[in-house]
């Protein structure tokens, strides 16, 4: 990746977008169990939890915090929003007054959504995250973090730059970094938990997605219960659960 700094004319009018789409699933036995499930979903991502994950992907890109908005949802789910500046700072925060309002576009959206409603008990957790940023600010800094994060079995990433700014010259430029995948980003250990990755790039668009979707692991990675993994039922449910996420991978049912 091409690292050296392009000499703007003024502030950078890049608008680049991180979608990191993710799926967690669990293997549940009853209806008391998906109960549990649900309640064991929201003590570890309620609003709170994930805000914490928010700032510090802020810190991450090396943003500034401005304003901060969480909601947790009845039944399930929360929500969380930062507000940022693309001022390097390290993720500190800072008064809104002292940055100008043109630096305010920049922000983190984070939504979950706990379903336990699959007749076969296979539970599965999704977490959208859009990290949007105008500047020099790349957001596939966060990457890595995002998969230490989180539990992820199924991953949808898409990556998106928008708008364009000037050279000193006054020509325009569309991209200020150059890349041929967004598993570029992505550390090898990290690419070696999952079986199929697939990308579709389109740098002539400033487009660019990748897919993953995590090896096939044992029992007792999914189980709520670690004792049930001699439950008759089990070896049937794995099947279910590696269906599901083929499901999700190909979004065809």
């Amino acid at each position: 990746m091409d690292k050296e700094k392009i000499k703007l004319s003024g502030f950078n009018n890049l608008t680049k977008v991180l979608s990191f789409n993710l799926y967690d699933f669990c293997i549940t036995l009853d209806d008391e169990q998906k109960g549990r499930y649900v309640s064991y979903i929201h003590d570890k991502y309620n609003a709170s939890k994930i805000t914490e994950i928010s700032k510090e992907v802020v810190k991450r890109i090396d943003a500034n915090i401005l304003s901060v908005s969480a909601q947790d949802y009845d039944p399930v789910g929360a929500s969380a929003m930062v507000l940022m500046s693309d001022v390097k700072g390290g993720g500190n925060p800072i008064p809104s007054a002292q940055v100008s309002m043109h630096l305010d576009k920049s922000h983190i959206t984070v939504h979950t959504y706990p379903d336990a409603a699959d007749p076969d008990g296979i539970c599965s957790f999704r977490v959208d995250i859009d990290i949007s940023t105008c500047g020099e600010i790349i957001p596939l800094d966060s990457i890595n973090y995002l998969f230490e994060a989180f539990e992820c079995d199924v991953v949808y990433i898409d990556y998106v730059v928008r708008g364009y700014t000037r050279l000193a010259d006054g020509r325009k430029i569309y991209n200020d970094h150059h890349f041929n995948s967004i598993l570029d980003f992505v550390k090898p250990e990290l690419k070696r938990n999952y079986t199929f990755l697939s990308d579709i790039n389109m740098p002539q668009d400033n487009t660019w997605q990748t897919k993953m979707m995590i090896k096939e692991l044992g029992p007792e990675n999914y189980l709520l219960n670690p004792e049930d993994i001699t439950h008759p039922d089990v070896p049937n449910k794995m099947k279910l659960l590696r269906e599901e996420m083929k499901e999700v991978y190909h979004m065809i049912h």
